[in-house]
């Protein structure tokens, strides 16, 4: 991997968690009126300055931060990994980050659930409600809802880790999109 590389995942890796822990009311959208207070879009940027406080890195960001309620781990987990993907930035670089920021990553680590959890690694297929708020994976939306439904396939082998939690990659049933979670973020469904 090239310098210039690296040194462009290291800011990407700032840039976010700067984002990340800055309020909402902080940031430059907010003061030109594009976001509320929990981080809502308002209005679309239509000036250019509006359209540079608010670039899909900024609603990518400001959906995640809102995924994170009370900073509970298993959703944060999923979120770094969001992140991880969206840019290609090594867990690494992300603990880097974090520890620049004064976040020790020993913070988010709690114990992983194995409820859901087959003996090969896989979730146990079925449909479950989730536990937390979550964004689609393919455009970061924030339209996946804390009891929404998702559905878990046969194969449903983790797709990835992050600080030691698996993530897997479920079908949100309301849209048909996928979304990372843990095995901790998912509640059994009783018809």
């Amino acid at each position: 991997m090239g310098l210039l590389k690296r040194a462009g995942d290291l800011v990407y890796t700032f840039r976010f968690l700067k984002l990340l822990t800055t309020n909402f009311e902080d940031t430059e959208a907010f003061k030109l009126g594009l976001i509320d207070k929990k981080g809502k879009r308002l209005e679309k940027p239509d000036t250019a300055e509006e359209r540079n406080a608010y670039t899909p890195f900024h609603r990518l960001v400001f959906n995640i931060k809102k995924l994170i309620p009370g900073g509970k781990v298993g959703s944060y987990a999923s979120a770094l990994y969001l992140i991880k993907e969206q840019f290609t930035i090594s867990e690494n670089k992300i603990v880097e980050g974090l520890n620049k920021l004064g976040v020790d990553q020993l913070d988010l680590l709690a114990e992983d659930s194995k409820w859901f959890v087959l003996e090969d690694g896989r979730l146990s297929p079925g449909d479950y409600k989730l536990m937390n708020d979550k964004v689609l994976n393919s455009t970061c939306e924030d339209i996946v809802r804390r009891k929404d439904y998702v559905s878990v396939s046969e194969d449903c082998f983790p797709v990835g880790n992050i600080f030691g939690l698996s993530i897997y990659e479920v079908t949100h049933k309301r849209t048909n999109q996928k979304v990372y979670t843990t095995a901790g973020e998912l509640m059994i469904w009783q018809k």
